[in-house]
């Protein structure tokens, strides 16, 4: 039986497990979304728990070969199109509380492009959960399931747009 994986810009979904990366590269880096909070994976190995309690409103996804140096909230240094003999990387930038400090996570980017209103409007969906104070929701495989096929369905959105008003309405309109 195959796995059920499809993924919306660095968000994936493999069998109801939901992830920042590309969880399936052999010997890659990918971060878990547990109900408890969010787990680095470098290879087989499992890193730090960060307690969900502990992630402030300071995250922020970027992509490509000029994500090191900062950028805007959500994306940044796309660079399409990237190689396809290795695995590309991504960030997630966290502010952490208790104590207070700054984290980047690396992940490996998936091998098809994403799309860059995939990568704005995922970070902006994680960004204004954990600024909401529902941080722990993004560990709900079932809730960020449905957040993310509403997100998906945002369409003609043009970068004058503010991704975290498209965000809102998709996440408050009914099913």
């Amino acid at each position: 039986m195959g796995d059920e994986r499809k993924h919306y810009g660095p968000l994936e979904n493999l069998d109801g497990r939901w992830a920042v990366g590309d969880s399936t590269l052999l010997g890659g880096r990918w971060v878990e979304l547990r109900a408890d909070g969010m787990v680095l994976h470098v290879g087989d190995a499992e890193g730090e728990l960060i307690d969900w309690s502990r992630v402030t409103s300071g995250i922020r996804i970027q992509v490509g070969r000029f994500a090191r140096g900062g950028g805007d909230a959500a994306g940044g240094g796309f660079d399409y199109p990237w190689p396809s003999k290795r695995p590309g990387i991504g960030y997630l930038f966290l502010t952490l509380r208790d104590p207070d400090e700054s984290r980047r996570l690396t992940f490996n980017r998936h091998p098809e492009h994403y799309k860059s209103e995939e990568v704005l409007l995922a970070a902006e969906l994680m960004a204004s959960t954990i600024a909401a104070g529902e941080a722990h929701r993004l560990g709900d495989p079932e809730w960020l399931d449905r957040a993310v096929t509403r997100v998906a369905g945002i369409t003609g959105w043009t970068m004058r747009s503010v991704p975290a008003e498209l965000v809102k309405e998709a996440l408050e309109r009914e099913d």
